[in-house]
């Protein structure tokens, strides 16, 4: 040992643990609280978005709904040897030929049995005056002209209300207008390339995040299509349910009823109800509360087919939502968006679902290949089935 030798000083005592006051629970749920807060936020962004752009929004869905319809039958058209030109250009002819007879035969209706109606309204409304004349309402003749009279003088006041009323309808009108062109050429595209639009879609993400973009866009597109197939048998056999046994009970706008029914059948549950009330309603203004009665029967008979037999057996697997879910999506659709949301609500669910399932299932180790796209390839596969 040297003269300016230092002895080692022993080593420093670790500083006491400061226990954590923040459970470990609370760290947690503070860290999925934050990112579900940043979830909803971006949601909530594109649902402010797409309600601003609702002209654009609504008729795109709308489009994409068709495309649902008439891809497939277009795909079964080009498998049986049919060229693509002409089995797109026979799915157009054949949706608008149908919109076209079911349009005129409900006009032609209308027509034959507007004297009935406008008689049978004549009576209504004399036998509502008596009615609303006795007690305990007492209501008079008199008391109704004055209330009618009111009606027309505040009509007169509040005309330039009116007339701008008139021009916001000729602007919805030219936004409609717009809207059909939108529809035309989204149904248009996605018969001729529809595939190549989705690649082109993927193709813009991460490479790493491709796989499963790929695996979430065939699994939301074949349960799109499974679910409007499904709902378009649903509400033919509702209407034809339906409609049918007004003929028979001498209902009136019996074919009317039956379009009604059929579009309303495309919002789950809120649809068949407000179809239902719309039948019972005109067979118990125009044939009384017995048909009325026997009206309610049928609809609630091709209700309880439909939610036990047809739903059970069409749909399968292929649409996985729960009916709780149905109906707060279709009641959360329609507090957004109107009746559009309520359309929309259980068909966006359904994909969404499909999409998330798929893409959480996909491994992308397994799908990714050497320097290609799998999605592409497996497209180009596909493309004579599809």
């Amino acid at each position: 040992m040297t003269l300016f030798s230092r002895r080692a000083s022993p080593p420093a005592s670790p500083a006491p643990a400061v226990p954590d006051p923040v459970p470990a629970g609370l760290k947690i749920g503070a860290a999925f609280a934050w990112r579900l807060l940043v979830i909803i936020a971006a949601l909530a962004v594109v649902l402010l978005v797409a309600v601003h752009l609702s002209e654009v929004v609504i008729p795109f869905l709308i489009g994409l709904v068709l495309s649902a319809l008439l891809v497939p039958f277009s795909s079964f058209l080009q498998r049986h040897h049919w060229p693509k030109w002409l089995a797109i250009i026979t799915s157009w002819i054949a949706v608008f030929a149908a919109l076209g007879l079911l349009s005129f035969i409900v006009a032609i209706q209308i027509r034959y049995e507007l004297p009935k109606i406008e008689h049978q309204i004549t009576t209504v409304v004399a036998s509502a005056k008596d009615f609303l004349a006795t007690q305990p309402f007492g209501i008079t003749d008199q008391q109704l002209d004055t209330w009618i009279s009111d009606i027309v003088t505040y009509i007169q006041t509040h005309a330039s209300d009116i007339g701008t009323g008139f021009a916001a309808a000729g602007l919805g009108i030219v936004h409609a207008i717009e809207g059909i062109f939108i529809v035309i050429f989204v149904t248009l595209f996605a018969l001729i390339d529809g595939p190549r639009m989705w690649r082109w879609f993927v193709r813009v993400w991460p490479r790493a995040a491709r796989p499963r973009l790929t695996a979430a866009g065939h699994a939301g597109w074949r349960t799109l299509t499974s679910f409007i197939r499904v709902q378009l048998v649903v509400a033919g056999t509702d209407a034809i349910g339906i409609g049918v046994g007004a003929a028979i009970l001498g209902v009136p706008l019996a074919i009317p009823i039956a379009v009604i029914v059929f579009l309303g059948a495309f919002v789950p549950v809120v649809g068949a109800i407000v179809g239902g009330i719309v039948a019972v309603g005109i067979a118990l203004l125009f044939n009384g509360w017995v048909h009325a009665v026997i009206m309610l029967g049928i609809v609630i008979l091709v209700q309880q087919v439909e939610s036990h037999v047809l739903h059970p057996l069409l749909t399968g697997s292929a649409v996985k939502v729960h009916p709780l879910g149905v109906v707060l999506g279709v009641a959360t659709g329609a507090a957004l968006a109107g009746i559009a949301g309520a359309f929309f609500a259980v068909p966006f669910i359904a994909t969404a679902n499909a999409m998330i399932v798929a893409a959480y299932r996909t491994d992308p180790d397994e799908l990714t290949g050497a320097g290609h796209d799998p999605g592409a390839a497996r497209e180009r596969r596909r493309r004579p089935r599809e």
